[in-house]
């Protein structure tokens, strides 16, 4: 089990920011520890490859997901979405904020929470509570393209993972079990 738990951040334009969580969470789960990780603006009903890889491995690792259909291309302009986001988000923190403060997981994985703070979902004192508050041996891990300083601050580790090349600037379109 964790012995002390950290924060970490992974940032950036790059491909790899929930790849690099899901290894973690891989890695984890396999010591034995038991790992939450929560999808932000990615529904339920979007089928990931991870989602089912882990669900057919019966690895301690739970998914959750707030409930609404948010459009990446969309849902930004649309005040409604947006409103209803922000407070299933804050619920969704609230709820974490208690599993975290009483060690209920060992990691706890904020799916693109960073990217809800960028457009004003989320903010930056809801997860600096969550941090005050966890039990010592959880470890925090938030991803998410352009943590700002205020985040970074919050962080004992952050990886700025940058883009070199990719197949997106070519027209290539995300492809089921690479991309998601």
């Amino acid at each position: 089990m964790i012995e002390n738990g950290l924060v970490q951040i992974y940032t950036g334009e790059g491909k790899g920011k929930t790849t690099a969580a899901l290894g973690l969470s891989l890695r984890a789960a396999g010591d034995g520890n038991r790992v939450l990780f929560a999808q932000y603006l990615k529904p339920e009903n979007l089928q990931l490859s991870e989602r089912n890889a882990i669900e057919q491995s019966k690895l301690p690792i739970d998914f959750k997901t707030i409930d609404i259909d948010w459009n990446m291309w969309n849902s930004p302009d649309d005040s409604d979405e947006r409103k209803k986001a922000a407070e299933l988000i804050e619920k969704s923190l609230e709820h974490i904020n208690t599993l975290t403060s009483e060690g209920v997981y060992n990691v706890v994985v904020l799916d693109e929470i960073i990217y809800c703070i960028n457009i004003g979902l989320a903010s930056v004192n809801q997860i600096q509570k969550l941090i005050e508050h966890k039990a010592g041996k959880v470890e925090i891990v938030l991803t998410g393209r352009g943590a700002k300083k205020e985040i970074i601050k919050l962080a004992d580790l952050v990886s700025d993972i940058k883009s070199v090349k990719h197949p997106f600037a070519k027209g290539f379109r995300a492809r089921k079990g690479i991309e998601y």
